[in-house]
């Protein structure tokens, strides 16, 4: 029997209240290297609980920490989602938002998670373009805003490699020839390889990395659901990260069972690549703690079959117990439901302590969990190449005393002149911290 559109507004509704659950942990209890976790709590309806979308007043902007400050880099962008930095300075960002994906959206629950998004500003359409940013008088403001490519597929990714840019749309990467300095790009492009995509598409942003040698190329791509319900068949080469071959186009699994990896980076001290995942919704305000890891060749992180480890997602149906005794922890949650993108590493002399030696993480923010988390800048300190400490917050303030949000941050990328660029792509713009 199908619902009337009265009864879904009724459930929608009924949703966002989110009565009957809300979180009995602290963030901070879900944070670490051995976060709670607590039993699941599936309840009928999920707990909806949305900061709506209301952008930044004129001369507002986020809090930065003590001994930090923080102005707009840019201002006037459309949906900036993912940054890249080039070596003469310049600031590539992605205007970026998903693709259309009619099979993502159907049924009761597809249709309450679209009227979701589209209040938390995710269902604006997507520019499907890069813009340039350039600070020609080394102000810490982009006087330049050019589109720098257009006529994209939902790009998010930006890697540079000697002469070529690639850039990876959701369906496929693609490689661009690139003349240092050029504000826009007129070569036509060429494919690299393709992409898991298709009509639901559900975790659509595809992200990449070059190797340190500019042979490979590392990419993410997140799973096609919350936790398989669109069927296993429809999870090939989801939830994993790629690495491909940039002579030969050829590409092999990396690691897998990363629910929606986003953020790569390289560690300094050893080197490794980690990435930012997103964890699975619907089980309770405290499940699952995000998380950042150092990656490991070959290795299985338990989506959909489990999660931090070991832990059976009994909703996964048929479970799967080999996989699930294959799967291995990440190394540091940082939080449930802080939809954790952003990922970069400080460098040098870039910002004060406690800040200048660890990772810098983008929580773009809950619609999963009451009270709201992430919607912040997140810090977590390193040593020794690991995770060590407790994080801090580098910027917030990202929600009013309404509780709705002015801003969400997505992308960070350290700009090399001692600065550290946060995409905003509720307030449309680019934030940069400094030293105070």
């Amino acid at each position: 029997m199908h619902m009337s559109r009265l009864a879904l507004t009724v459930v929608l509704a009924a949703s966002v209240a989110a009565c009957g659950e809300s979180s009995k942990l602290q963030v901070a209890d879900g944070t670490g290297p051995s976060p709670k976790l607590p039993e699941p709590n599936k309840t009928l309806i999920p707990t909806v609980n949305i900061a709506p979308a209301v952008g930044w007043p004129q001369g507002a902007k986020p809090k930065a920490a003590p001994g930090t400050q923080v102005k707009a880099f840019a201002e006037g962008l459309n949906h900036p989602r993912w940054l890249y930095v080039l070596p003469n300075g310049d600031v590539l960002v992605a205007e970026t938002n998903a693709p259309p994906k009619p099979d993502d959206t159907k049924g009761i629950r597809g249709w309450v998670m679209e009227k979701v998004m589209g209040r938390a500003g995710a269902a604006v359409p997507s520019p499907n373009r890069i813009v340039l940013l350039r600070d020609k008088d080394g102000d810490g403001v982009a006087e330049t805003h050019e589109v720098f490519l257009q006529n994209l597929n939902s790009p998010f990714g930006m890697a540079l490699v000697g002469q070529n840019l690639y850039v990876a749309d959701t369906d496929k990467i693609l490689r661009f020839n690139y003349t240092p300095g050029a504000t826009h790009l007129d070569s036509d492009a060429q494919t690299v390889t393709d992409l898991p995509a298709g009509t639901i598409n559900h975790h659509w942003t595809k992200n990449i990395i070059a190797s340190r040698d500019g042979k490979k190329l590392y990419a993410t791509v997140g799973s096609n659901s919350n936790v398989a319900e669109n069927g296993l068949d429809n999870e090939q080469g989801r939830a994993a990260i790629w690495e491909v071959d940039l002579a030969t186009g050829q590409k092999r699994l990396f690691a897998s069972g990363l629910r929606n990896p986003n953020g790569l980076a390289w560690e300094p001290t050893s080197g490794k690549l980690w990435t930012a995942v997103n964890e699975r919704d619907e089980i309770g305000s405290d499940l699952v703690p995000d998380y950042i890891t150092s990656v490991k060749d070959g290795a299985f992180y338990g989506w959909p079959f489990s999660y931090y480890g070991q832990h059976v997602d009994v909703r996964v149906e048929p479970g799967n117990p080999d996989m699930v005794q294959k799967a291995i922890a990440p190394d540091f949650a940082v939080g449930p439901h802080t939809a954790s993108l952003g990922l970069a590493f400080a460098q040098p002399g870039q910002l004060p302590a406690p800040f200048d030696k660890g990772a810098f993480i983008g929580q773009h923010g809950s619609w999963n969990r009451k009270p709201h988390s992430g919607y912040k800048v997140l810090f977590v300190p390193f040593a020794d190449g690991m995770p060590s400490g407790q994080p801090v917050d580098l910027l917030t303030g990202f929600l009013n005393d309404k509780e709705e949000a002015m801003g969400r941050p997505v992308g960070v990328v350290g700009d090399n002149k001692g600065g550290l660029l946060v995409a905003d792509d509720v307030g449309n713009k680019v934030w940069r911290v400094t030293r105070q």
